[in-house]
């Protein structure tokens, strides 16, 4: 199956040797992947940064995956396509899966190419049945274009590789641009209003100025002593 883009994708899964299959196998595709290995902390990630699909297991250690399901399909703004992964494998486990607004549903033990050509399958229907939209800033190498439907940015018309916060944090900037969003903004927004701790936003500003300006000879994202950070396009 042809993708135009990596697929950024959520797994919520708290057995770790079968998330690190997972994230070898996809890996090599070239996709993007983040981890959650409890239910709540996967309805808060699945709220607050973008993927293209989830792979959701029903067994975790705080809340079912049928409920962190029904949750993200009550909460979200979007519809995300997600696929759960379970032992159960009577009639009445899927069909309270798919009652719960899964998409599909995968028993284990799973071959990981057929979870591989799942996700595909289901990413580029729904990328399908939605329109394009763009955002572009700037021109020649600092030019910056956002696609929306894709969830990908790139500059100067090369892709960046960007996890889905990072992304994220690029999105609210060029939407801002060319006001300055200051530190706690970009906590607010990409976290909600537990926020995080400003190690891990340091960690993420720094990964997307290797991605956005490291490549390229001009720097775009800036520091405004006092206020925060902004595009210089």
């Amino acid at each position: 199956m042809t993708k135009t883009s990596p697929l950024r994708i959520l797994v919520i899964e708290d057995n770790a040797a079968i998330a690190e299959n997972i994230a070898d196998f996809f890996a090599l595709k070239g996709d993007i992947l983040d981890f959650a290995y409890a239910g709540e902390q996967g309805v808060e990630l699945a709220l607050t940064a973008y993927f293209d699909c989830i792979i959701l297991d029903i067994m975790l250690p705080d809340i079912e995956g049928l409920e962190v399901c029904k949750r993200i399909r009550e909460k979200a703004d979007r519809h995300i396509p997600i696929i759960m992964l379970t032992a159960r494998d009577t009639l009445d486990d899927k069909l309270a899966g798919f009652q719960h607004g899964a998409d599909d549903y995968l028993t284990k033990p799973f071959a990981l190419d057929e979870l591989y050509m799942r996700c595909c399958a289901l990413t580029l229907r729904h990328a399908n049945q939605k329109s394009e939209r763009t955002l572009s800033l700037g021109d020649a190498n600092k030019q910056l274009v956002l696609n929306y439907q894709r969830q990908q940015v790139t500059r100067a018309g090369t892709p960046l590789q960007l996890s889905p916060i990072l992304f994220g944090i690029l999105k609210i900037l060029m939407e801002s641009y060319p006001r300055a969003v200051s530190k706690s903004e970009l906590c607010e927004r990409i976290w909600g209003e537990d926020g995080t701790d400003s190690d891990s936003l340091r960690s993420h500003i720094y990964q997307l100025r290797k991605a956005v300006d490291k490549p390229f000879a001009t720097p775009l994202i800036k520091t405004i002593h006092s206020v925060g950070l902004a595009l210089d396009i």
